[in-house]
Formats: C-alpha cells, sequence, structure tokens
C-alpha cells in the first residue's frame, strides 16, 4: 500500500479511486470505521471518513488518527479528497493532514475539475462558468455555501498560511511553477491554492510538485491528485512482490522449488513442521512468529519470497509415530502443520510495510487453509495457468482481492511453480488496456 486518499464521503472517494485505477493501479474504497489491515493488499486505498457534516472538531480528529494510523504502515503519499464544489469542513481537515504529517508538510489546493464543469480562476470556483454560491450548493440544508472564493473558505477553517497560485502563474508552465512553488513554501505558505481551466494545467502543477522534495498532500476533487500520482509512480519501475506457500514435502515439489531457485531471485522462510505439529512448551507459537519475522524482514527488499516446511535432503516427519507420541491421529497433526503455515503467510501478508502484489500456494489443504487463516470467502476463478493450476482472487477477509495462482502439491512438470510466478508477474505489471490487447 503506497497511496492513501483520505475523503469525507463515499462517492467523493470512489471517484478519486477510478481515476488510479485508470492508470493500473490497484485501489479499493474502505468505509469509514474499517479496520487499517484490510487495506494491505491494494496498492492505493481510498478511506471515506464520513465526516463533510460533522462538527470541525471531529472531522479534524478523524483524518488526524486516520493518518496517524496509516503513516508507520508503508503509506508513502496522502492524497485529500474534497468536494468539487467546496463543501465540508476543508480547512480542517487540511490542518489535520498537515499537522499529522508534521511541519515540512505542504497541501496543494487545486479545486477545479475541468470535464466536470468545474474551474478555478482567481481563486472562485466555479461549475459551468458559474460561481458556486450561485448554484444549488447554496441551499444545501447542512451546509449551505455562501462564498466562492476558495482560498478565503480555507483561511477561515484552517490555522495555516494560505497562498495562491493564480491563473497568470499557471500559465507560466512546470519549470516556472516549480520555482514558483518552492518561493511560495521558503515564505511560510503550508497551503497553497491553485487556478486550473484545463487538464493541461492541472497536469503542470502537478508536474512542478513532483520536481521538488517537500512532501505534498495533494487536495483536490480527484484530477490533480491522478496527475500527481502519475507524475510519482507511473514512470517508475514496478517490481510486484510474491509469496509463495508451499507444505509439500514431495520429490515433485522439490524439483520444482530447485527450477525456481535457479530460475528467479529467490528467498525462503523455512518452517519446521516438527514444531508446527508437536507444540512443546509454547514452541509452535514461537516458531509462528519467528517465520513472520523473518517473511517481513525478506520482503523489505527482495521480490519472490517462500514460506515452507520443506526442507532438501531432511528426513520426511514422521506423523504417525508422532500421533501416538501425542494421542491424536495423522491427520490432526498434518493439519496443525498446514493451519501453521498459512498463519505465517497470511500474517506476513497483513503486517507488510510493502504491498504483497501476490500469491501463491501448493497443495489444496495448505491453500484452504490460507484461506481459513485469511477469513476468506472464496476465490474468484480468472484463468488456467496450466491443467490444475488456476489463476483467481480471494474473495473477502484479510485477503481480499489478493491475486492467488493455486495448484495441487503434485501437479505439473519441473518448471511448474516458475511458470505460476512468472504469470503471476505478467498479469501484475499488464496495465488493463493491455490485457484487453492482449486477450
Amino acid at each position: 500500500m503506497r497511496i492513501a486518499v483520505i475523503s469525507d464521503d463515499l462517492t467523493g472517494a470512489n471517484a478519486t479511486g477510478v481515476l488510479l485505477k485508470k492508470q493500473g493501479i490497484s485501489t479499493a474504497t474502505i468505509l469509514h470505521g474499517f479496520s487499517p489491515q484490510t487495506a494491505y493488499n491494494y496498492d492505493a486505498i481510498c478511506i471515506d471518513t464520513d465526516s463533510r457534516y460533522t462538527p470541525k472538531h471531529v472531522a479534524y480528529q478523524r483524518v488526524s488518527e486516520l493518518i496517524g494510523s496509516l503513516s508507520g504502515q508503508g503509506v508513502e503519499l496522502f492524497c485529500k479528497r474534497i468536494d468539487s464544489t467546496a463543501r465540508g469542513n476543508i480547512g480542517g481537515e487540511i490542518d489535520a493532514c498537515l499537522d499529522t504529517l508534521g511541519e515540512d508538510s505542504v497541501a496543494v489546493v487545486l479545486p477545479s475539475y475541468p470535464v466536470s464543469g468545474r474551474t478555478t480562476v482567481g481563486g472562485y470556483l466555479l461549475v459551468y462558468g458559474t460561481p458556486v454560491q450561485e448554484t444549488d450548493v447554496a441551499k444545501d440544508p447542512q451546509a449551505p455555501l455562501n462564498e466562492s472564493h476558495v482560498p478565503s473558505i480555507i483561511s477561515r477553517q484552517s490555522s495555516k498560511p494560505v497562498a495562491t497560485l493564480e491563473m497568470n502563474e499557471v500559465l507560466q508552465g512546470a519549470f516556472k511553477l516549480s520555482s514558483l512553488l518552492q518561493q511560495k513554501i521558503n515564505e511560510g505558505s503550508r497551503i497553497i491554492v491553485a487556478d486550473a481551466v484545463n487538464e493541461e494545467q492541472i497536469a503542470a502543477v502537478a508536474k512542478a510538485m513532483a520536481s521538488l522534495d517537500e512532501t505534498f498532500v495533494p487536495v483536490d476533487p480527484g484530477p490533480l491528485t491522478a496527475a500527481y500520482v502519475k507524475e510519482k509512480y507511473n514512470d517508475a519501475p514496478f517490481t510486484p512482490k510474491i509469496l509463495l506457500t508451499i507444505g509439500s514435502c514431495t520429490k515433485v515439489t522439490g524439483r520444482q522449488i530447485h527450477h525456481l531457485a535457479e530460475n528467479l531471485p529467490l528467498h525462503t522462510v523455512t518452517i519446521d513442521p516438527l514444531k508446527l505439529a508437536r507444540d512443546q512448551n509454547g514452541e509452535r507459537d514461537e516458531e509462528i512468529a519467528e517465520g513472520v519475522e523473518e517473511g517481513l524482514r525478506l520482503l523489505q527488499d527482495q521480490s519472490v519470497v517462500l514460506v515452507t516446511t520443506f526442507q532438501k535432503d531432511a528426513p520426511l516427519l514422521d506423523l504417525q509415530a508422532l500421533a501416538k507420541e501425542k494421542h491424536t491421529t495423522e491427520a490432526s497433526l498434518a493439519k496443525r502443520i498446514t493451519d501453521g503455515l498459512a498463519i505465517v503467510s497470511q500474517r506476513i501478508i497483513q503486517k507488510s510495510r510493502t504491498s504483497i502484489s501476490g500469491c501463491f500456494s501448493s497443495g489444496g489443504d495448505v491453500t484452504a487453509s490460507l484461506c481459513a487463516a485469511g477469513k476468506t470467502h472464496g476465490i474468484q476463478l480468472l484463468d488456467e495457468v496450466f491443467p490444475l493450476a488456476a489463476y483467481g482472487r480471494f474473495i473477502g477477509g484479510y485477503l481480499d482481492g489478493l491475486p492467488v495462482v493455486t495448484k495441487g502439491g503434485m501437479v505439473g512438470s519441473e518448471s511448474a511453480i516458475t511458470d505460476s510466478v512468472l504469470f503471476l508477474q505478467r498479469q501484475l505489471t499488464t496495465k488493463p488496456h493491455e490485457k484487453e490487447i492482449l486477450s
């Protein structure tokens, strides 16, 4: 999860999210009151704080707490989605963003949405050429708006210094705009309101922002956020992070893992199946915790990480003898192992500070345990990788929307796991329009 868009209502969150999705960014809208852990499997989340009509202090608190909870979870960019007619607690919510992100943060407010008839000239917000205060927004029963000058609206609601980038400055282009932005920041401005009447001018402001080192918060109905994200991320190489979960200890699996390690950079978290099954003196919980810690460490720098109980040349675990010792069944011990493996994987996905783009599981028991650990309802099936190997997305729970390839433990040639990972990488790095052409 790299991007968080904070919106004061649900439809606004959706509107900005769609713009990000069009750029090939995996995006989800999360309702007010969500658990932040549900957002790990997307590159961007749009969060509804349901704060447009709340008292100012409530809106401030919701935004501040949300940013605080997400700041330590890998979010690189916070964006503030505002109403396209400037209703709501705009100034207070901007203050919450800046106060929480620190004194080096700067909000760039661009209220325009040209394709929807919203433009800003001289700081005045116009709706199809009409000042917003002369539209039906003035009759809003909960928050009537009797002002069209956005810098004035924000100044009354915010405690931060407000500056403007007026049309004559915006028309000078991105290169000059970067100097003007830096100048206003050096003069102490924390909020800068920019004019724009078309997409090209919005793009110029975004490009100027991206050329500077400040921590910017784009504040807008969507177009500035989309343009700024495009400038910051679309040209950057994207290497999807893939987590593999393999519990099978067969020779087939061993050969497939060996082939994978020879053809792709592979880093392994090895889990001791005996500790998972036996569970003496809390060793199972300790083994799970250590596996999660190692997986999180590896995923900071690596793109393909394997969680497995397979160890080359290690003797197979004698489940029959252990079952007699523990006065239980072999089936129950096998399930403890697959469940433990799945818990390690699920917690790595849930806690990772870098977004897990996709996962692979080998063996029906492991896949079922992974679904149970992630509290998913099932898998949406999308394609066949090769016979007896399926591609889809988890439905519901902690893993909702996460792409996954599943195959049987004894299925496939020596290159089966390698082929699965390469398939996932192609799916995760192909833009939506390219997928349409390829299909």
